[in-house]
């Protein structure tokens, strides 16, 4: 593609030259061009002084119709700095490098600044970029559309090794997780705790209508009630100013929801949480203040209390 780019723009070019822009050996340069003219690609060699390669009859391809915008977004979000952690930089940076070398020179410039200009982390404070050990081998599987047999540990039980049809990885707050269908349906698993991953030459049954967009949202949408089974749900009212950062704060993990009820005048509005037991709840939901009213159940409530009753012993003015 970069050699087809670089034709394009400059019309005609010596494999040492091929090879000097896109960092790779002439042979290389030679074995693709071959590579090209057999794929159809009208790609052909000038003899004698001043010769070279170029492309018969002004053959172009799309991509040379980037705009010097789109050029600056295809690098300010696909830019290896705005990869760190998932895990392919040094691919992306080859392909970048290369599609860099290919554009008209009123565009590199611009997608030179959009590449330097953002880097995502993923990782939070404290944590390190430490990839998970099997996670190229799941990702080879996804993208290889091949089952997989995985060793897997869930907390508190032993390793057990079953086959899982991987559809998909996802990565979350810099935490990686594999969606894959399993007998009983769609399972997820976190990529830290498969210990062993070994692909097999089975293919993998995927649904016909699978997205992993829509299926990622309905794993997050399911988690607090998939979790905490025996949990406990707390009915709360928020002050309305304050129902952006709350819901921010306790987002999909709380499973916080409105409550479709009409608040009489002057109350605030009902919104119920999912937390694993009462003393969760009420160590979540103390630092909100004054600006939730828990409703329900008794227990939470008795829980703020008495955490409220540590405060102010502790903290409580004396004289």
């Amino acid at each position: 593609m970069a050699i087809v780019l670089l034709l394009q723009t400059h019309g005609q070019m010596t494999v040492s030259d091929l090879a000097e822009r896109l960092e790779c050996s002439e042979r290389t340069i030679r074995r693709d061009l071959e590579g090209l003219s057999g794929a159809g690609v009208p790609v052909y060699p000038q003899r004698g002084r001043g010769g070279g390669w170029a492309l018969l009859g002004g053959h172009r391809i799309d991509l040379s119709g980037l705009t010097a915008d789109e050029a600056e977004a295809l690098f300010l979000v696909a830019g290896p700095n705005a990869l760190v952690g998932v895990g392919v930089e040094p691919g992306v940076k080859s392909a970048l490098r290369k599609l860099l070398a290919a554009l008209p020179a009123p565009f590199r410039e611009q997608a030179e600044a959009a590449n330097a200009a953002v880097l995502v982390d993923p990782v939070g404070w404290g944590r390190t970029n430490d990839q998970p050990p099997n996670l190229a081998e799941l990702r080879k599987a996804v993208l290889a559309g091949l089952q997989v047999d995985i060793t897997y540990t869930k907390p508190r039980q032993e390793p057990a090794v079953r086959r899982v049809h991987p559809y998909g990885l996802v990565s979350k707050g810099g935490t990686w997780y594999l969606l894959a269908g399993v007998e009983a349906g769609l399972r997820t698993f976190r990529v830290s705790r498969v210990q062993a991953a070994v692909v097999t030459e089975e293919p993998v049954e995927r649904p016909d209508d699978f997205d992993l967009a829509e299926a990622w949202e309905k794993v997050q949408a399911d988690f607090p009630a998939r979790t905490y089974a025996e949990g406990v749900t707390v009915e709360l009212r928020i002050e309305p100013g304050a129902v952006r950062y709350i819901s921010a704060a306790l987002g999909r993990w709380a499973n916080l929801q409105p409550q479709p009820t009409e608040s009489p005048e002057g109350q605030w509005p009902r919104y119920t949480a999912i937390f694993p037991h009462a003393g969760v709840a009420a160590a979540e939901l103390v630092r909100y203040g004054r600006r939730i009213n828990v409703v329900g159940p008794a227990d939470v409530r008795a829980a703020l209390a008495r955490l409220g009753a540590e405060l102010v012993a502790s903290y409580g003015q004396r004289e």
